[in-house]
């Protein structure tokens, strides 16, 4: 799954995937940009 990474600025590969959800009941995916270590998170 792909996500932007607003630090190195272009869409990246997660790393370390992990489904959540968030307060309003969407379910999301977070992880981790393999480059800089920003954590990164897509709604859906």
């Amino acid at each position: 799954m792909k996500a932007y990474c607003f630090k190195c600025r272009k869409m990246k590969e997660f790393r370390n995937p992990q489904k959540v959800t968030l307060k309003n009941g969407l379910p999301a995916t977070k992880g981790v940009c393999p480059s800089c270590g920003t954590k990164m998170s897509k709604i859906g």
